[in-house]
């Protein structure tokens, strides 16, 4: 029985599940088209190399690495352990943004910048999944690269609700900086330790303050460190508030004093386009941002984020082609489709077959395939029964795939150069020329 199901984490699209995707995706395609990006495709799998060290602790635990090909183990030194990296040197891919990076530091030269595109593939994470979390699943990407304005972010955060407005989706766009949280870090003594203060604090949404607190202890932060980092843990009131705030307790940390002021510019105009919060608390946990940072949560489902993404000024740098800073975000296509289902937000798109053509025999199967050709050519959806059956069999089929129509064209048809349709949901009959098949109003009784 095992045999027959996907992988753990992995799932089947049935053609009505298809078809619901690719409807999200035509919206987005068509926002970021707007936005001036282009698209871009990179490989299910990158050199191990490329992949390892871009993501934190969490994150390189992930990924999928595949084994060498050919027989490797003639080359391992001590095949009884043998090391990681005799086994693989290649991974699938974590996420889309360092596969864009390593595109753009490989053909910086020829690249205009600023350099924008979207991206829309699969990704790979060998996590534990759950409700709107897989092992397999889709981003939709879009990033600048060659910019340091913080226009870029803007306009990001206005895609996001343009995005999500024409999806019919309430979203709010929580933003933050990881310049600010250095500078918690810093006034806390902890300015080394950022990577361990982060990592910890981007677990708050799912095991909570307390829980964080105690990651902390367990990587090695005193009880004066823990209660220094406390105010990281709770927002303070509106925007504002926690600016001014934030500015006051930051006011000693260079870094934290230029990450107020850049999300003080940030919120005001990023504000007019739609629901933002500021969360001092958002983390991001992967280590390559540097700048803002975001993430979309449905404001009426009980779902994960949505969305996120933020600045990262030293990614191509990795891969030998410094100073060109980028931002970028990310839609989770599965989690919006599941929002949009739950909150019936989604609509049917069009699937399947409108006319099954019958076939009442060998002789009449020329004309019967004739109408097919005629009907297709008009737009219309249609299959041909594959042989002659059983009238009430091929009625039969059509209902099951879903046809609203089934057109008889056999011999008396022939003869008068017709077709005759009949309403599988009305029991309505029409006798039309094979010339008006085009105009005929297919809608008519759905």
């Amino acid at each position: 029985m095992s045999q027959a199901r996907p992988a753990k984490g992995t799932r089947d699209f049935s053609a009505a599940e298809v078809l619901r995707r690719r409807y999200v995706v035509g919206v987005l395609q068509s926002v970021f088209e707007r936005y001036g990006f282009a698209p871009l495709e990179t490989p299910s799998f990158e050199n191990l190399e490329t992949l390892m060290g871009k993501y934190g602790e969490e994150g390189d635990r992930l990924i999928f690495k595949i084994l060498r090909s050919g027989d490797f183990m003639k080359s391992v030194a001590n095949p009884t352990q043998p090391k990681a990296s005799e086994l693989a040197d290649k991974a699938l891919r974590y996420d889309l943004t360092v596969p864009f990076a390593r595109y753009v530091a490989q053909n910086a030269g020829v690249l205009a910048m600023p350099f924008r595109r979207y991206q829309i593939q699969p990704v790979w994470r060998a996590d534990n999944p759950q409700k709107g979390r897989f092992r397999e699943f889709y981003q939709c990407d879009a990033d600048v690269v060659g910019s340091t304005s913080l226009w870029q972010e803007v306009e990001l955060v206005a895609m996001y609700h343009e995005a999500f407005a024409t999806l019919g989706l309430d979203v709010v766009v929580r933003v933050n900086h990881r310049g600010l949280l250095a500078g918690i870090a810093e006034v806390a003594g902890l300015g080394d330790r950022l990577i361990d203060f982060t990592v910890a604090l981007d677990k708050l949404d799912k095991v909570g303050a307390e829980g964080v607190r105690s990651e902390w202890r367990d990587r090695g932060f005193t009880e004066a460190q823990c209660a220094a980092l406390e105010p990281a843990l709770t927002a303070s009131g509106g925007i504002q508030d926690t600016l001014t705030q934030m500015g006051k307790w930051l006011s000693a940390s260079e870094v934290g004093t230029k990450a107020v002021a850049e999300l003080t510019w940030l919120v005001e105009r990023a504000g007019r386009t739609g629901n933002i919060a500021l969360d001092v608390t958002l983390a991001r946990g992967l280590n390559y941002y540097t700048g803002c940072i975001f993430e979309v949560q449905a404001t009426d489902v009980a779902m994960g984020s949505v969305g996120g993404g933020g600045r990262y000024d030293n990614l191509t740098g990795i891969f030998g082609v410094p100073g060109l800073s980028g931002v970028g975000i990310s839609f989770g296509l599965d989690r919006i489709v599941l929002c949009l289902e739950e909150r019936n937000r989604m609509p049917n798109p069009a699937s399947g077959p409108q006319v099954l053509v019958v076939q009442f025999s060998e002789a009449e199967a020329d004309y019967a395939f004739a109408v097919a050709t005629d009907l297709r050519a008009a737009g219309i959806r249609t299959v041909m029964y594959p042989e002659p059956a059983k009238i009430k069999k091929q009625f039969d089929h059509a209902e099951r795939i879903g046809a609203q129509w089934v057109a008889l064209a056999g011999a008396s048809e022939q003869a008068q150069d017709t077709v005759q349709l009949k309403n599988l949901h009305t029991g309505e009959q029409h006798l039309v020329s094979r010339s008006a098949l085009g105009e005929f109003r297919w809608n008519q009784g759905a």
